[in-house]
């Protein structure tokens, strides 16, 4: 029967149901409800049932997700060679994650599968403007629809959304007020390495560049168009504990040197250089990789992982790739006993910590 035969049904007629109005507004959209019917009874044992696995899976996503931040935010985190319970701060963070949305899930799908009624709908396609009365049949049609969530009349549902998913938005919001809570960094982290210089009773200890085995470099170990990995002379330099204090020692060809000189003294870095040597960090500016494949004949380093590339003679200026920092220099020269130390820290951060700094 089509509409015309049917006749029209007044929506504001006080005498129809809610759902007298839906099917109208349905028929009115060329849409015919075949079918339609509850999954379970209302108030009775399997309903009952179904609404406390629900909500049990929504309270142990809300209890996970609450779990994950008391971890994010209070949890020790440092990494240490020896590590103790810092070791479980990742595994836990991802454990409680996944339990959250597992929860969440299996909670909107049990709710959706059980729980809400079972329709089949037929429509054909049509256009045609909005009238007064399809407006207030969509309305009438949204409120069907919370109705049919039954929240109103399974509150418990309701308490265990509300439970479930206000942690399960604060674990995604906690990435982005993570720094406010707590700074990461203490004193000065990212702008100290091993090359700082000690101070035993008062003196200034300039820090010496040596090799993986301990062993201190010397001008003359190097050749023209040579580099060597360097580490900080101290104890565990060449361990992880100074990760980000790995160098690279250039000798410079003269030429080349004379160019660097001239673009050290333009950006301020006075006698940063000794002779025709040279040194930058080894950690590239875009994602922390080791940028150790120097080509001595265009003086280029250049980073394995991305293949950004710097320019040596240029203040290490990223010329090709995804890095858009320079690589930090170390001010360095020859100290009374031959041997190449640091006159200063690098007065950068090292490596990607600040990599969205131009």
């Amino acid at each position: 029967m089509t509409r015309q035969q049917r006749g029209a049904v007044d929506v504001n007629d006080r005498s129809l149901s809610r759902f007298d109005i839906v099917r109208e507004g349905a028929r009115r959209d060329d849409i015919e409800i075949v079918h339609y019917e509850p999954q379970v009874v209302s108030g009775s044992k399997a309903e009952r049932r179904l609404v406390r696995i629900v909500a049990a899976l929504f309270l142990i996503a809300g209890l996970a997700a609450t779990a994950f931040l008391a971890v994010y935010i209070w949890w020790p985190w440092r990494y240490r060679l020896v590590a103790d319970i810092e070791e479980y701060y990742t595994p836990l963070l991802g454990a409680t994650l996944g339990i959250a949305l597992l929860g969440v899930g299996f909670g909107v799908l049990v709710w959706g599968k059980k729980l809400l009624p079972k329709e089949v709908s037929i429509q054909d396609r049509h256009e045609g403007a909005v009238s007064p009365d399809e407006q207030r049949i969509t309305g009438q049609t949204m409120l069907y629809m919370a109705d049919e969530l039954g929240v109103r009349r399974r509150p418990l549902l309701g308490v265990s959304l509300l439970a479930g998913l206000v942690p399960v938005g604060a674990v995604v919001a906690a990435p982005l007020v993570g720094g406010l809570i707590r700074d990461p960094h203490t004193g000065r982290e990212l702008h100290q390495t091993g090359f700082a210089p000690a101070d035993e009773q008062g003196a200034i200890t300039r820090v010496r560049l040596v090799r993986e085995d301990g062993r201190p470099v010397r001008p003359s170990d190097l050749l023209a168009g040579g580099q060597v990995t360097v580490f900080p002379g101290i104890p565990h330099g060449v361990s992880n504990q100074y990760a980000d204090s790995v160098t690279l020692l250039i000798h410079l060809r003269a030429e080349d040197a004379i160019t660097a000189r001239l673009n050290n003294r333009d950006a301020g870095k006075f006698d940063w250089m000794w002779g025709n040597y040279i040194a930058y960090s080894k950690i590239c500016t875009h994602a922390g990789c080791p940028a150790s494949l120097y080509e001595q004949q265009t003086n280029r380093l250049l980073c394995p992982c991305h293949q950004s590339q710097f320019l040596i003679t240029n203040n290490a200026e990223p010329v090709f790739g995804p890095a858009n920092r320079r690589l930090p220099q170390l001010p360095i020269e020859v100290d009374e006993e031959g041997f190449f130390v640091a006159t200063a820290d690098y007065q950068e951060p090292i490596g990607p910590d600040f990599w969205e700094r131009p």
